[in-house]
């Protein structure tokens, strides 16, 4: 059922990221390698030209979803949003801006119309979006208004072939952490993770991991009470409520291979806990997928590089990977509904 459901889904649509990024060469590479790396058909949504300026492969502009599927095979098909303006490699600007804008509207609006299966997105430049009206933090919670979901329902979770995080407070300086971790905050975030692995990556039973705070998960105290006072009575309460948690664990030793075989996602209290351990694992493969929306998003784990943008010296890994985990989560999504 799977081989034909998966047959039977619209392509993907990726929005290219910033023109100036690495985005459209990640894009078009992962297209090279499709069948090498047996990736779902998918669509680009964005400016043609910033494919073709770091691009001599085959690429064909498209005007509707449904041609995407009969294009894939011969040229990655494009569907045209917005114009960029002079595209310069490495050197953003407002239109570029603008277009990458209108293309992550565009892509999320023909998934959430269900013309495209699933979203991925290439990265974008906060700083660029915001000097043309974007008002969001990020992607994150661009997208979740656009799905109608409260940016407190969603989870944020990086995944790699070995290890999956989820960090708990995101964007916030290591000094507010200790206050904006509270009960609340994880309670919602480990029942979210556990239906995400559920619902997603089709894992019935899943298992997770807290991580400790402070140095040595507090050292009963000695280093921090935050895990006595807050994360373990926390876990009980989880526990009691049906989950399987266990922690605190401390955070230098919970990502060891022998430890990321006894769970399935680890709760991370900050940014770094998280970020750094899934990067050192899977830089090339990392994906950041997005837990408790109505449609599957999943983005590469890194940004727009403009360093190195136009050299022809971006890794596609990221990319692929995310095409792939999003494919094979709308299917597990799909089956989960069927079989409900």
């Amino acid at each position: 059922m799977r081989a034909a459901m998966a047959g039977a889904l619209r392509p993907l649509a990726v929005s290219l990221g910033d023109p100036a990024g690495i985005g459209p060469e990640i894009v078009a590479k992962s297209w090279e390698l499709r069948d090498a790396d047996a990736l779902p058909r998918f669509f680009a949504v964005g400016d043609i030209g910033s494919i073709e300026a770091v691009w001599s492969g085959p690429v064909q502009r498209i005007s509707d979803p449904d041609e995407a599927a009969s294009v894939f095979p011969h040229a990655l098909p494009c569907l045209q949003v917005a114009e960029a303006g002079e595209i310069v490699p490495g050197s953003p600007s407002l239109d570029g801006a603008r277009c990458a804008f209108q293309a992550l509207e565009a892509a999320t609006g023909l998934v959430r119309a269900e013309s495209a299966s699933a979203l991925v997105t290439a990265p974008i430049s906060k700083a660029q979006l915001a000097l043309v009206g974007f008002t969001h933090p990020g992607q994150t919670e661009f997208i979740a208004e656009r799905c109608g979901v409260s940016r407190d329902n969603i989870v944020m979770m990086l995944a790699g072939p070995s290890l999956r995080v989820v960090p708990l407070t995101i964007h916030v300086s290591f000094a507010q952490v200790p206050t904006a971790l509270t009960a609340n905050l994880i309670r919602s975030r480990a029942h979210a993770t556990v239906r995400g692995l559920q619902r997603m990556f089709g894992i019935e039973a899943p298992r997770l991991a807290m991580a400790g705070l402070n140095p040595h998960a507090g050292e009963n105290g000695m280093l921090g009470r935050e895990e006595i006072d807050l994360i373990i009575p926390v876990i009980e309460t989880l526990r009691e409520e049906g989950l399987d948690i266990t922690g605190p664990h401390a955070a230098d030793a919970m990502f060891s291979a022998r430890a990321r075989e006894t769970y399935d996602a680890a709760l991370c209290c900050y940014h770094d806990q998280a970020l750094i351990p899934i990067k050192a694992l899977h830089f090339d493969d990392g994906v950041n997928i997005t837990l408790g929306l109505p449609i599957v998003w999943t983005s590469p784990d890194h940004g727009t590089a403009f360093a190195i943008a136009g050299r022809n010296h971006a890794h596609p890994g990221a990319m692929i990977a995310a095409i792939r985990m999003a494919r094979e989560a709308e299917i597990n999504r799909r089956n989960r509904l069927e079989s409900l």
